[in-house]
């Protein structure tokens, strides 16, 4: 049993211990844009592009801001080695990142140090926070690892500061899900094998219903579509991934 199993395992949080010690491995390649998190380089500026979107238009003040997040708090939850963390930073939020992995908490505070980041990395469940709320609330691609998706909705409901935003994405199950991030992605390379399993992807009226049974209401859904010539980008299409602005009532 490795430290982050262990340490998982000695959690109240429903990260799955395997899932953790998983993306544990990957540590020192998440910020390599052509190692195993390849896709994960692709996805990031489409989820950006939605999330300045999302930010602007609940924060129609910060206007046109070079760093729309100045005096706001954000918490990423499931943040990996920071791909999402740092830009958010690079907004003005006053930025705290969770990870199950101890590993990838370790290379985000390595990396985030080397860009001259104040990040506040922790290797905690977001069920364990005690009474700590955000402006903004980001969990990507996370949902779909966890051993009780109600409880960690109900986690992420009790980090929103009133009148805050949260930012969800998660894979649909589909075939084409199944068929392009299951079997083509981890087939050639683009997505570390064993990291989905498909049976646990959520579907958008399921994702909507964890949310509305936690108090929180879905505002706007888009999906990232992918075909040769974009690539991956925003579409209406939510066949294969999709991402949710959310807010509480």
């Amino acid at each position: 049993m490795n430290a982050s199993t262990a340490t998982a395992e000695a959690r109240s949080g429903t990260i799955d211990p395997k899932e953790a010690a998983h993306f544990g491995r990957l540590a020192a390649e998440w910020w390599d844009p052509k190692g195993e998190s390849a896709m994960l380089h692709r996805l990031n500026p489409v989820r950006l592009a939605y999330i300045r979107a999302a930010i602007d238009r609940h924060w129609p003040e910060a206007g046109a801001a070079r760093k729309p997040l100045a005096g706001r708090s954000a918490i990423d939850v499931g943040c990996g080695a920071g791909l999402l963390a740092e830009p958010l930073a690079r907004l003005g939020a006053q930025v705290t990142a969770l990870d199950a992995a101890a590993e990838n908490v370790a290379a985000a505070q390595a990396h985030a140090e080397a860009m001259g980041l104040a990040i506040d990395y922790r290797n905690v469940d977001v069920e364990t926070l005690e009474g700590e709320t955000f402006d903004l609330v980001t969990s990507m691609e996370v949902i779909e690892h966890v051993t009780d998706p109600a409880a960690f909705v109900a986690a992420l409901e009790r980090a929103l500061s009133p009148g805050g935003l949260m930012l969800l994405s998660t894979p649909n199950r589909t075939p084409i899900s199944r068929l392009m991030l299951v079997e083509a992605a981890e087939r050639l390379g683009q997505v570390p094998r064993g990291t989905h399993d498909w049976h646990k992807f959520l579907t958008p009226e399921e994702m909507t219903a964890l949310l509305k049974d936690a108090g929180l209401t879905v505002t706007d859904t888009r999906g990232i579509a992918w075909d040769p010539i974009k690539g991956l980008h925003l579409s209406d299409n939510l066949a294969l991934n999709y991402l949710m602005t959310v807010v509480r009532g």
